[in-house]
C-alpha cells in the first residue's frame, strides 16, 4: 500500500504545548463590525454534492436543538451544516463528514476525522503578520491566538478545486471574509502562496480536538479589516518581535493567554524561514507542495 502513497515527509518533530501568556500593548487593536454574510451556490453539474448538502442541512435542523444545547447558536449551526473534506495521509479525497463528527476525539481516535484544512498567513506592506484571537464561543480551542485565519475548504464544487490548489484558495478568501471581514477584492485568490502541507493531530479538551492535513497559504496585502465578533475576539498585527515575545510568555505561562496548537507547530518549524522571504519578495523559492510534513506530538 505505501507504493502507492505519495512521498510524506518522515521527519516527526516533538511539539510541546504552549502554556499561557499575556497580550502585548504595542501592536494596535483593529475595531470591530460584523461583515456581511456571504451565500453560495452548487452548478447543476455537482448535484450530488448538493444533494448530500441539502440533506446535511436538513438533519440539522432536525438534531442540533437537541445536541449540545449549551453550544453557541452560530457554532452549533457550523457544526451540523458545514461538510468537511476527508482525506487520507496522503491527501486523496475519500468522503465527507460534517464538522461536528470530524471534531470529535471518539472519531479522531477511532481514525476516521482526518479532513483538509488551510492556515493563512497574512502580512501588510510593512511586513507584520496579523493574529485573531478566536472567539469564546469556538468549539475548539476559544479565546486561543493563531494565525490571521484557521479552517476547512468544505465539500463543494467551488473547493474541491485541485489545479492549483484552487479550491483551499477559494476557501480561504471565503473565510476571510466571514472572520475578519475583509473583502474578497482585497485578497484575490491568485495572490495566495500556498507553501506547504502539514498533519497534525491536537486535542483541545475531553470532547474534542483537531486532526487536519493543513495547507499553509502566505499572501501579503493591505486589506480592510472588520472582525466578526461571532468568530473572533481580537485582531492585531505583529512584528517578529512581537512575536518572540508572545511566544516566550506562552512558555512561561504567564497571564492566561494561549496560542493554537497548530499555529505553534508553523512558528517553531517553518515560520522565520518563511518570513525571510516574506521581506525579501523571493516567497516562490520556499514553495513545497510534494512534501507532506508530520508534526506529531508525543
Amino acid at each position: 500500500m505505501a507504493s502507492h502513497l505519495k512521498s510524506i515527509a518522515t521527519t516527526a518533530y516533538k511539539f510541546t504545548p504552549p502554556s499561557s501568556f499575556s497580550l502585548l500593548n504595542k501592536p494596535s487593536l483593529i475595531p470591530f463590525s460584523r461583515p456581511k454574510s456571504l451565500s453560495f451556490s452548487s452548478s447543476s453539474s455537482f448535484s450530488l454534492l448538493s444533494l448530500s448538502s441539502s440533506f446535511a442541512r436538513s438533519f440539522a435542523t432536525s438534531t442540533m436543538g437537541d445536541v449540545d444545547s449549551t453550544m453557541d447558536a452560530v457554532q452549533r449551526r457550523l457544526m451540523f451544516e458545514d461538510e468537511c473534506i476527508l482525506v487520507d495521509e496522503s491527501d486523496n479525497v475519500i468522503g465527507h463528514d460534517s464538522k461536528y463528527n470530524c471534531h470529535l476525539m471518539d472519531t479522531i481516535n477511532a481514525g476516521k476525522a482526518l479532513h483538509r484544512a488551510f492556515s493563512v498567513f497574512l502580512f501588510n506592506s510593512k511586513y507584520e503578520l496579523l493574529l485573531q484571537q478566536r472567539s469564546a464561543t469556538k468549539v475548539t480551542f476559544p479565546l486561543v491566538w493563531t494565525n490571521t485565519c484557521c479552517s476547512h475548504p468544505l465539500y463543494r464544487e467551488s473547493e474541491l478545486i485541485k489545479e492549483d490548489v484552487l479550491g483551499v484558495r477559494n476557501a480561504a478568501q471565503r473565510k476571510l471574509l466571514d472572520e475578519l471581514g475583509i473583502p474578497a477584492e482585497d485578497v484575490p485568490v491568485d495572490q495566495f502562496t500556498p507553501l506547504g502541507r502539514m498533519l497534525y493531530k491536537a486535542p483541545s479538551d475531553g470532547k474534542w480536538g483537531e486532526h487536519e492535513l493543513d495547507y499553509l497559504l502566505f499572501i501579503v496585502r493591505d486589506v480592510t479589516v472588520k472582525p466578526n465578533p461571532d468568530e473572533v475576539a481580537d485582531a492585531k498585527y505583529f512584528s517578529r518581535e512581537d512575536l518572540k515575545e508572545i511566544c516566550r510568555k506562552a512558555d512561561a505561562g504567564e497571564d492566561g493567554v494561549k496560542l493554537s496548537p497548530w499555529f505553534r507547530l508553523v512558528v517553531d518549524n517553518f515560520l522565520y524561514k518563511w518570513w525571510d522571504h516574506v521581506e525579501k519578495g523571493t516567497l516562490k523559492e520556499a514553495v513545497d507542495m510534494e512534501t507532506i510534513h508530520r508534526l506529531l506530538e508525543e
